[in-house]
């Protein structure tokens, strides 16, 4: 049970963002929540995710604060105790997950400071999982005013500054300048990157911004009249490069040119398909007239089935021949037994939409249209349709 007057959890990362290993007294135990009366894992706080690790050989999952407490969630194998009340026990944080978020974190801070000094927009949402970092801005950038942020954010991490990290309280925190989401009391935690950015945080950081390695914006998006700004750092952003590069190379290995050419010889790619398809699309038309005319004219229903792809509009405008010299249902399906039909069905003289509703009854056809004619899709063997024409 825990006293809200005892001793809250001690955060070891506050002291030593660096500690991996750690003693620490069982002060609660659950079937699977284990309270410390000392951490080096930090909780799920501040936008970003929990640490991972292990607490006596046990993977942990999960890490909560409540009322200043932190709570381990133990994934706990079947047949093994949990660490009960009084226990002294061992912990260990998975240091390369830790690693990363403070590159992360780090990175996210002179980002967001930089932006706060070029363009006066404030962060108003930061979130950082294990797969992404966002960030979101109360201002639209310019043209440019992202890149030149890239830029300067990186120089300021090769510049390889020490971050300071500073507990205010009273009048020197009431006084001090720094960023903050909400409105504070007591002491304050702050993180400073002299010549950048000072931020209240609650975040292990680096001990140097060169650690941080390097920074990259993958993608920004207009978000709530602001701007959701999407980086990553360090590890993260060599791993994002080497698989680019690796999808850059294959599609240039495909292209059979340089990787440098890989847009203009796409662009060519693309025109040609367009090319291709338009004169497919001409074919098309023309093999479908010269079947639509060779039909007879006059009073009966007549369908025709088509393997090759057709569009929609080649579709419609066949079935509209075929309407000027018969009088009953003019059908064209196009697709084959195993996989289906598109079909449209018209007539100047019938409702089409009669047809329709036996394919639909028949078939369990798919779709609708006007009296003139409708469209859908059927799964049924072609032998079967054409005694519906009959």
């Amino acid at each position: 049970m825990l006293d809200s007057n005892s001793v809250k959890t001690e955060k070891i990362y506050y002291a030593d963002a660096y500690a991996v290993h750690f003693t620490a007294n069982v002060i609660s135990a659950g079937d699977n929540d284990l309270v410390l009366d000392r951490t080096a894992f930090f909780p799920e706080e501040g936008g970003q995710s929990p640490d991972k690790g292990v607490i006596a050989g046990i993977p942990v999952v999960d890490v909560q604060i409540r009322d200043g407490y932190i709570h381990h969630i133990l994934d706990v194998p079947e047949g093994e105790k949990m660490p009960a009340e009084g226990d002294c026990v061992s912990g260990s944080i998975d240091w390369a997950h830790r690693f990363s978020n403070m590159q992360q974190h780090s990175g996210e801070h002179i980002f967001s400071g930089l932006v706060h000094s070029e363009f006066g927009f404030d962060n108003v949402g930061f979130h950082l999982s294990d797969r992404e970092v966002t960030m979101d801005f109360n201002g639209v950038f310019p043209e440019g005013g992202l890149s030149m942020i890239e830029r300067k954010a990186n120089e300021a991490i090769w510049s390889n500054v020490e971050t300071q990290i500073s507990f205010l309280e009273g009048r020197e925190a009431r006084e001090a300048v720094y960023r903050s989401k909400l409105e504070l009391t007591g002491a304050v935690r702050v993180v400073t990157i002299p010549g950048i950015d000072a931020c209240a945080c609650c975040a292990p950081h680096v001990r140097r911004t060169g650690e941080i390695g390097c920074l990259v914006v993958v993608g920004a998006i207009n978000y709530k009249g602001g701007t959701r700004v999407n980086i990553l750092c360090g590890r993260r952003a060599m791993e994002l490069f080497a698989r680019e590069h690796m999808l850059l190379t294959r599609t240039a290995n495909f292209l059979t040119t340089s990787v440098d050419n890989v847009p203009e010889s796409t662009m060519r790619l693309k025109n040609e398909n367009t090319s291709l398809a338009a004169a497919l699309k001409n074919a098309s038309i023309a093999v479908m007239e010269m079947k639509a005319a060779a039909l007879p004219a006059g009073e009966y229903d007549a369908c025709l089935f088509e393997k090759n792809e057709l569009t929609g509009k080649v579709m419609q405008e066949t079935v509209n021949r075929m309407t000027e010299k018969i009088s009953g249902y003019c059908g064209l399906f196009c697709g084959n037994d195993e996989d289906g039909y598109r079909f449209v069905v018209g007539s100047r003289a019938k409702n089409a939409q009669e047809m329709a509703k036996k394919l639909k009854e028949e078939f369990g056809a798919r779709g609708g249209g006007r009296p003139e004619m409708v469209q859908g899709s059927v799964h049924a063997a072609e032998r079967r349709i054409r005694e519906l024409f009959d």
